[in-house]
């Protein structure tokens, strides 16, 4: 894959992410669409009452705009093909893409629901979770009738294993997961944003090893977005992603690792994000089985390293030092199970 295309998709996203900024931020401060701070979270999380949020727009406009520049790059180049193989690769990357849509403009809703009402609570568990089932349900069927019924799950180093129907049912509980485990990620300034970069900067090299072109510029438009849009939410922060935000990455997350068929891989990579979500089923099971005691200061786990008197800058460069590890883990993996 061409180094050059990948640094202009990434460099498209992050200008055209950064520059949305400018008039995107004083129009949610007009409109009055501001994040309302739970009670139950630290307190000096209050100080942020009011922040425009929704700003997760800045990235999507972003991402689209430059992974529409990168499939016209990789046109040009002849390596968009539409024959059996190619233009499944190209419809993975494409529906991949749409499925995030679908979850961002599913957060959209969540967020519009939470300003019209002035507090944070928005769309409720069991019509988020309704939501979710569709939206997957909706990208696996088209991807059967795309023609890829693949249900094999590759270990990397170990071989293969056909789930049959079972796999819709494991990787469609294990996408709405990840989602979610991403959503509950943002929850510090600049802390999901940073930990999909480098999500998104493994993956870009993953899709590149296996072919996946599309999908590797996907993974670069992605990084570069949420780039410009840190440059905007770094502590302290000027806007929030919303549900908005977080739940297209969500979707992206997993269209990258299901689109690029590395399942295993994506979990590993993901292992931030998962151990985030981990940390709130954990600490709710044993609230209810100890009768009202906790296993953490506080969930999800960053909020636990505030209590403790974290600075939110240092949670982002540890937390994203770990989705590194992970990352880089899920890269040599690949590369070595591809000799």
């Amino acid at each position: 894959m061409n180094t050059f295309t990948l640094s202009i998709v990434a460099v498209t996203a992050l200008i055209v992410a950064y520059i949305i900024g400018f008039p995107l931020i004083p129009a949610l401060r007009r409109l009055k669409f501001g994040q309302t701070i739970l009670d139950i979270g630290p307190k000096w999380h209050e100080k942020k009452q009011g922040t425009p949020t929704m700003g997760g727009f800045m990235f999507i406009i972003g991402i689209t705009a430059a992974f529409a520049v990168g499939l016209f790059m990789l046109w040009q180049r002849e390596l968009v093909r539409f024959d059996a193989v190619g233009g499944m690769k190209f419809f993975n990357a494409v529906s991949g893409f749409i499925m995030a849509a679908c979850f961002g403009f599913m957060g959209f809703l969540d967020d519009w629901i939470k300003v019209a009402k002035k507090r944070n609570e928005g769309l409720s568990v069991n019509q988020k979770l309704l939501m979710q089932a569709l939206i997957v349900s909706a990208y696996f069927t088209s991807r059967v009738i795309a023609g890829d019924a693949s249900t094999v799950i590759h270990f990397p180093l170990l071989g293969s294993l056909d789930l049959w129907y079972f796999y819709y049912v494991v990787m469609g509980l294990g996408i709405i997961y990840i989602v979610n485990a991403v959503n509950l990620t943002d929850g510090v300034d600049g802390l999901c944003g940073s930990v999909t970069v480098v999500f998104c900067a493994a993956f870009m090299v993953i899709c590149g090893m296996l072919g996946y072109h599309e999908l590797s510029v996907l993974a670069a438009a992605a990084a570069g977005g949420c780039i410009g849009f840190l440059i905007w939410n770094f502590n302290p922060a000027k806007v929030f992603m919303g549900d908005t935000g977080s739940l297209f990455l969500g979707g992206l997350v997993c269209a990258l690792g299901v689109g690029a068929k590395c399942e295993v891989v994506m979990i590993l990579a993901a292992a931030v994000y998962i151990w985030e979500a981990l940390t709130v089923l954990i600490q709710t099971t044993y609230f209810k089985i100890s009768g009202g005691k906790r296993l953490f200061k506080m969930t999800p786990i960053h909020h636990s390293f505030e209590m403790k008197g974290w600075k939110e800058n240092k949670i982002v460069f540890v937390f994203s030092f770990l989705a590194a590890i992970a990352g880089l883990t899920g890269v040599l993996l690949v590369y070595y199970d591809t000799l």
